[in-house]
């Protein structure tokens, strides 16, 4: 039904009576909100993720009436992470909605996160009246001034007319270069205010985002410095996934037989599963390679900063990357190329055209032995199904059942450290975590965004939220989102009763009754043995799991897999001294910059 007919039902008396005046009043003219939401529908704009409420709820249902894809989450940061994530799996910004002051602060996490990934976001945010500026308005907030520091653009349009100007400027800011964040501004009376349709300036639809070529010198550096190497390694970052240039790197990771790793969220570029891929061995992949070619990935903390012990201390880079800024950081011997990833690989595959690289045997045999080494740990641990469950035990019940196109969307500590070990991707874009910033929180919005997606485009994958339970606190409410928007996510949570690891359920119960728990209490440590499951029971339909041990896990997986229009939660018991595999170099080793 029309959101206009919904308003016919005033006996529903949902809105408050002055503001359904407006709006009705508006559909004779072009309200605000309307010109918001149509300028919004021009550019592209697909989905809005937001938490309505003064002076925005008029964007919102106008954005229904133009066909954009309202959802309403249950907190600005979910909200901005959903949104971001359309953006990373599309290549275009969708919107996240909030209102003034708290609401646009809440707001302000996705965007620093979507900055930090370079995925395009665009905000739209609600602001007080303008004719009450510095008089301690309602929700009064210099947002403009501090969405400077979490966007690449931050606007109040100048007038009603010129909203189609800002939009389209907005779009294309958050896509073009690299990607990233996008927000505007609107004051109330601008949103409630109207126009003649005739009044409004034209504006331009923006593209799609430009793909910069690298030169014909670049191309012959690179096949000279490959030919050179003698352990030359490619690192599959996310900015390949973003690129959507998994065809033209399959080409030539294929055409040079070269070794492979990919980041957290560039698997599935290449297949996980692919006998060039050394995800196993990447400790020694990265520490012995002389040469180490860097595809849409970063030398930051996630790749040790490129410094020794982790890499050798005279490897030569080669880093093919959107943003020139980031070209030659933390490193002093490298081929820079600023170039889209896609454009790069097809220019790369045409210049090779039949050459060759030849690999040194010994360095395959290196890499060889300790993948066979890593990944018999790892099945020895996946195979101990001592009580409560270690983590790659679970893991390995979830890869029996899991179908392999499946979206997982991994968040925690532990949970998320050896998701990416054990659970493999065959596709793109197929992973979500917590990314280059680290942040934790974005699990349920990461996963609404995925599943809505899919239910447009692939309604036949699914998308599987993995998290521990502390990362399940951030978000556990939207649950209720997905429920109330018919999205079999199925949520899994692996429960060691605290953060990194808690307690067992007789040593928490035991420090909570001898003192202040506030005392006594771990700060890692969370409430023992919660039955995360029972959550579904206030929902219809809505069905949960506690398991613990293998047989049980694919039991439960089997069923929530058949759930075909509801969330389903598998709550499973994990040991509080669950651990990673050790690991040979510390987690975070420091830059010896």
């Amino acid at each position: 039904m029309n959101f206009l007919k919904v308003l016919n039902l005033k006996k529903n008396n949902f809105i408050n009576p002055k503001r359904f005046a407006m709006i009705k009043m508006s559909q004779d003219k072009l309200d605000g909100a309307g010109l918001i939401a149509k300028s919004l529908r021009e550019q592209g704009v697909e989905y809005m993720f937001g938490v309505v409420g003064i002076p925005v709820i008029e964007i919102a249902l106008r954005a229904q009436q133009y066909g954009i894809k309202y959802v309403g989450m249950r907190n600005e940061q979910s909200a901005s992470y959903a949104a971001s994530a359309i953006g990373y799996l599309t290549r275009k910004p969708a919107v996240a909605l909030c209102v003034s002051g708290p609401g646009f602060v809440h707001t302000l996490a996705g965007m620093a996160n979507a900055n930090e990934n370079a995925w395009p976001l665009l905000v739209v945010g609600g602001s007080s009246d303008l004719g009450q500026e510095s008089q301690g308005a309602f929700q009064e907030y210099p947002q403009v001034a501090l969405g400077k520091n979490f966007a690449k653009y931050s606007a109040r349009p100048s007038s009603l007319s010129n909203i189609p100007f800002f939009v389209e400027k907005a779009f294309r800011t958050a896509t073009y270069g690299r990607p990233g964040t996008a927000y505007l501004d609107f004051s109330a009376e601008m949103i409630t205010s109207t126009i003649e349709p005739d009044e409004v300036a034209c504006s331009a639809l923006c593209g799609e985002a430009p793909r910069p070529l690298t030169s014909e010198d670049n191309l012959q550096k690179v096949y000279e410095a490959l030919k050179e190497a003698k352990k030359p390694l490619i690192i599959i970052g996310k900015g390949a996934a973003y690129s959507q240039a998994e065809k033209e790197i399959n080409k030539l990771v294929e055409s040079l037989g070269i070794p492979f790793l990919p980041s957290p969220m560039g698997k599935g570029v290449v297949d996980d599963d692919h006998s060039l891929c050394v995800s196993a061995a990447r400790s020694t992949a990265l520490k012995e390679a002389d040469l180490i070619v860097l595809l849409g990935s970063r030398l930051n903390w996630m790749l040790h900063f490129g410094q020794p012990p982790r890499f050798a201390e005279k490897v030569k880079i080669i880093q093919v990357d959107l943003n020139a800024e980031e070209l030659g950081n933390n490193t002093t011997d490298c081929i820079k190329i600023q170039a889209d990833l896609k454009s790069f690989g097809k220019q790369m595959n045409d210049f090779l055209n039949g050459k060759k690289i030849d690999i040194d045997r010994e360095w395959w045999d290196i890499l060889a032995k300790k993948v066979e080494k890593n990944k018999n740990v790892i099945q020895s641990m996946a195979n101990d199904s001592t009580l409560p469950l270690n983590y790659y035990a679970a893991y390995a019940s979830i890869k029996k059942v899991l179908p392999k196109n499946s979206i997982i969307v991994s968040e925690g500590a532990n949970t998320m450290d050896t998701s990416r070990s054990i659970m493999n991707h065959s596709e793109p874009r197929h992973r979500l975590d917590a990314g280059s910033f680290g942040t934790m929180g974005v699990g349920s919005g990461f996963a609404i965004a995925a599943a809505l997606h899919c239910r447009d485009y692939h309604p036949s994958k699914r998308v599987i939220c993995i998290q521990g339970d502390s990362a399940f606190g951030f978000g556990g409410m939207e649950i209720e989102t997905a429920y109330r928007y018919n999205l079999p996510i199925i949520f899994i949570i692996f429960n060691n009763n605290g953060i990194y690891g808690g307690l067992d359920t007789e040593s928490f119960a035991g420090l909570k009754e001898t003192g202040d728990p506030t005392i006594n209490l771990p700060p890692m440590s969370l409430t023992a043995g919660i039955r995360y499951e029972k959550f579904a029971n206030a929902f219809e339909n809505f069905k949960g799991y506690f398991v613990q041990t293998p047989d049980e896990i694919c039991t439960a997986l089997r069923q929530a897999l058949s759930e075909t229009s509801t969330p389903s939660i598998i709550n499973i018991e994990i040991s509080p001294s669950a651990d990673r595999k050790a690991q040979e170099f510390p987690w975070l080793t420091k830059s010896k910059l």
